[in-house]
């Protein structure tokens, strides 16, 4: 019977230890359904994807480069931002003015001498992206021969801005 006491010691002082020893649950994040977006979820800086629609793919985009969103100092609830992409040749940047519905539709204005409309961008937060992702198609604006196909879009979350 004595070499079972050293194991039955052993056992009764991992029963008697707190809690607190143990390692804590992480708690799962909330994950933000399109509903439930806000306006000021799309401050930050995203990563874009842009692709033709007729037949393009996201795997092999078209361009790419990212957007900042901030306040939209006149228009609560709404953002304006920069874009810089690449295209074909040469970078493009613009300016750009957007909001987002309580449904989750994303809509955006793009502009690069910050007067003309040079194009138009419709989208909706995606269910699985957790309100880290955004997907739509943005079209040149009615009246611009600008060139630009109609293309498909993915916005992403950049990491560290939640």
């Amino acid at each position: 019977m004595t070499h079972r006491l050293p194991l039955l010691v052993l056992a009764c002082a991992a029963l008697s230890l707190p809690a607190a020893a143990q390692p804590a649950a992480t708690p799962m994040p909330v994950c933000t359904q399109p509903g439930d977006f806000a306006p000021q979820q799309l401050y930050g800086l995203w990563q874009l994807t842009l692709w033709p629609s007729d037949g393009g793919r996201e795997s092999a985009p078209a361009s790419t480069g990212a957007l900042l969103f901030e306040r939209h100092p006149e228009h609560p609830g709404s953002v304006r931002g920069s874009l810089k992409r690449s295209t074909s040749g040469n970078d493009r940047q613009a300016q750009v003015v957007g909001d987002v519905t309580n449904g989750g539709e994303f809509h955006l204005d793009e502009s690069a001498d910050g007067l003309t409309m040079d194009a138009v961008w419709e989208g909706e937060v995606t269910a699985s992206g957790c309100g880290q992702e955004l997907r739509g198609v943005r079209r040149p604006a009615e009246g611009r021969a600008s060139g630009d196909p109609v293309m498909g879009f993915v916005l992403k979350k950049a990491p560290g801005w939640r």
